[in-house]
């Protein structure tokens, strides 16, 4: 059964644990990224955004401490919504767009991540703990940067296959 959110701390503490259970879906979904990538660039890519999502955890985790509260993985449908989305898209895809594929479902986590972490930090802001803020700010960051590399990446790949079909 699912217990009731009573209060604004309960609501935060719900959310920090979904944040934590979606990065901890999205490290998993790295690996399988990695995989199905066919560009040694993207692949690279994965490799690195993992070692930033483990840092992201280790964020969070740190945010459950300074609550005097230990980690829980709150349930995280989106997530698990866009993993099961982007495996059933490869699935369908050809190799030659199974990059454009991945980068589209990398683009969309990267959206649904930093909306979760603004809202986090705005949260965190109006409870005054500025230790939390600063963790999340740092995650947050991380997660605008990556999405500025999966547009730049997108951009090169869409130019580079719609010349090779002109």
């Amino acid at each position: 059964m699912f217990e009731k959110l009573n209060t604004p701390q309960e609501l935060f503490h719900y959310k920090l644990g979904a944040a934590l259970k979606m990065e901890n879906t999205v490290l998993e979904m790295l690996g399988n990224l990695e995989e199905e990538a066919q560009s040694e660039q993207l692949k690279q890519q994965f490799r690195h955004h993992a070692e930033e999502t483990q840092q992201q955890i280790r964020n969070i985790e740190q945010a459950f401490s300074a609550l005097g509260e230990e980690p829980d993985d709150s349930p995280c449908p989106a997530i698990e919504g866009l993993e099961k989305e982007g495996k059933a898209n490869i699935k369908k895809a050809d190799d030659s767009v199974v990059d454009a594929v991945i980068l589209s479902g990398a683009a969309e986590t990267e959206h649904h991540e930093i909306a979760v972490y603004e809202g986090l930090i705005t949260e965190a802001q109006a409870m005054g703990k500025d230790d939390i803020v600063q963790l999340l700010s740092q995650n947050l960051e991380q997660e605008q940067h990556t999405l500025e590399e999966v547009k730049q990446a997108t951009q090169q790949l869409a130019q580079q296959q719609f010349a090779h079909a002109a």
